[in-house]
């Protein structure tokens, strides 16, 4: 049976959580629409967009939009073909040495960091800080990314941004390059930067300004 393209307005949008609903031009129907169902774009859904779809039933029965796209902002996609044969870019070997070049120039400065933290305090915690909340970071932003993937409860971006700040920021880092999540919104950006400089500020001072308040204070004591 050949697929039916329908028409609609998009008349709720909550662009934190990546769904909507659809009023179906037809009719008063509301189809639930999920960023998942959208056609590669550069443009966020926003309430007023016309929405060119289709409809699948999930397992549980429930109605939804697939094979989506945005009136005037990208071209008419062929009806029939599913989301799991259109090609999805591949990520190259130059790309994973970028990224891989980007992680070792942002961790440089606070691994030195820790490292003479340690040496000078004798206290290893941030060595040990860092990789552990990167990896629970990290882990947070691949269950979130599945979760709107399956349209349930997001992780608030509180959240996540918490556990940036307790020393997760370069999971996340790795997470938004190699998930693509969270790595378009503005708003979530800024916030996640100004963590990112904060860390790495307190690791600069701490080399170049900690370490001589460090050396004045022993030379006193010895003096005295």
């Amino acid at each position: 049976m050949k697929p039916v393209l329908r028409k609609g307005q998009l008349t709720t949008w909550k662009d934190d959580k990546g769904f909507g609903f659809i009023r179906s031009s037809e009719g008063n129907q509301d189809v639930f629409f999920h960023i998942t169902a959208l056609q590669e774009t550069n443009h966020r859904p926003q309430v007023g967009d016309v929405i060119c779809y289709q409809l699948r039933v999930d397992k549980n029965g429930r109605v939804h939009a697939c094979n989506a796209f945005i009136e005037g902002i990208v071209s008419k996609p062929i009806l029939g073909i599913s989301p799991s044969v259109i090609e999805k870019p591949t990520f190259k070997p130059t790309a994973k040495s970028s990224l891989i070049f980007e992680v070792l120039l942002l961790s440089l400065l606070p691994t030195l960091g820790a490292i003479h933290f340690a040496f000078t305090t004798f206290n290893p915690i941030p060595l040990i800080l860092y990789p552990v909340m990167s990896f629970i970071t990290f882990a947070q932003y691949a269950d979130d990314k599945s979760r709107a993937k399956q349209g349930r409860w997001r992780i608030s971006e509180k959240r996540l941004h918490l556990c940036e700040f307790m020393g997760g920021w370069l999971g996340a880092f790795i997470a938004q390059r190699r998930l693509r999540h969270k790595s378009s919104k503005v708003s979530y950006q800024v916030v996640f930067w100004v963590i990112v400089a904060i860390h790495i500020t307190f690791w600069l001072n701490w080399l170049f300004l900690g370490r001589r308040l460090i050396g004045l204070f022993l030379g006193s004591v010895f003096r005295g």
